[in-house]
């Protein structure tokens, strides 16, 4: 599953180390390539900006979103990401410390793949991290990969 990019998307430098520690406590090695905003991270996807040389036709396996970001909130980056056909179907999991109903039921509105909220403890933390690095880069069966 190593060969699989995480791209997270986190403005908070202790809330980027604790996930990154997190996936590598829990033996996933995946390439994680992290943007610090919301401009940044559409950037990443759509090969633009400091990222024009990238090819955009490969796409991170799973998107990690907050969503309290500078430039472009998570939920405007969402949006963002389902309205292009290159990326609608890209699994985004909404992974904030938002306690607002409205961020939830928008989230899902946008079509987010699952939500969850960060655990305040590092072990909580660390388990969530874990089980979601299994169902979404071991078990869940992405969408097929676009011919362009």
């Amino acid at each position: 599953m190593s060969d699989k990019i995480i791209l997270l998307v986190e403005d908070n430098p202790d809330d980027e180390a604790l996930t990154i520690r997190a996936l590598k406590k829990n033996n996933i090695l995946n390439e994680v390539v992290v943007a610090r905003d919301g401009a940044e991270a559409l950037d990443y996807l759509f090969g633009r900006g400091a990222f024009a040389g990238r090819d955009p036709a490969v796409l991170p396996e799973l998107v990690l979103l907050d969503i309290n970001l500078p430039k472009l909130n998570g939920l405007e980056v969402l949006e963002k990401i389902r309205a292009d056909p290159r990326t609608e179907l890209l699994p985004v999991v909404m992974l904030t410390t938002s306690n607002e109903e409205q961020d939830l039921l928008k989230s899902y509105l946008l079509r987010a793949n699952s939500f969850i909220r960060k655990p305040v403890d590092f072990t909580q933390f660390s388990e969530a991290i874990r089980q979601l690095g299994v169902y979404w880069l071991v078990l869940n069966q992405g969408p097929p990969k676009k011919q362009g």
